[in-house]
């Protein structure tokens, strides 16, 4: 079992390690999706997050410490706000309460999925495998949304395709991110979820 990084930090109070790095992830989000990973620096990072660079690097040590913080961040609240459909798994209505939850988190989180799509590579090995997992394990629990509504019945789909929708759903929504700039001259989050979502099921759903 991969073990998560662990970003040193010289502070021992957690709840306040929290509240800093929410602050640093934020401060360097907009940071990175301005003048990208490379061309941003430690101080402004610290500036961006509003404190000087000394009080940044009593939270983290490195630059891409804090890229790592952003990434990891996307996944846990993935995991967070997806953990109610789990509660029913196996009705399409799961299904759909898990897609309108994660698509709704995408745009919530455009800039960091954006910084983290575009910037992972800069990060370390360990810590991308750590994050590719982390990425996997978001397909996951949609192929056993998808696998749960199979075996009861509820959706019309072969083991073979499941693994592909799965992925499907996760890469659609995150176009949202992408190309929202787009998007929303035409359509709202919850049009764009709607099309999506019936897309998706138009040729799945039992008649």
């Amino acid at each position: 079992m991969q073990v998560k990084r662990e970003v040193k930090s010289s502070v021992k109070d957690e709840s306040l390690i929290e509240k800093r790095r929410d602050q640093i992830i934020q401060g360097a989000v907009r940071l990175f999706k301005e003048k990208g990973f490379h061309r941003a620096t430690t101080r402004e990072i610290a500036k961006a997050a509003g404190f000087s660079i000394g009080t940044l690097y009593e939270y983290i040590r490195t630059k891409e410490d804090v890229l790592y913080l952003v990434c990891d961040s996307i996944y846990n609240e993935v995991q967070s706000r997806l953990s109610a459909s789990m509660d029913q798994e196996g009705t399409v209505e799961g299904l759909q309460s898990a897609i309108d939850t994660y698509y709704h988190l995408i745009d919530d989180m455009s800039d960091e999925f954006v910084v983290m799509y575009q910037e992972s590579k800069s990060l370390p090995k360990d810590a991308l495998q750590y994050v590719l997992k982390k990425e996997m394990e978001m397909v996951a629990l949609f192929k056993n949304l998808l696998q749960a509504c199979t075996r009861s019945g509820e959706l019309r789909i072969n083991e073979e395709a499941v693994n592909l929708a799965a992925h499907h759903l996760v890469v659609q929504g995150q176009m949202w991110a992408f190309r929202r700039w787009a998007l929303r001259a035409d359509y709202t989050i919850q049009d764009f979820i709607s099309f999506q979502t019936d897309q998706l099921f138009n040729g799945i759903l039992k008649g």
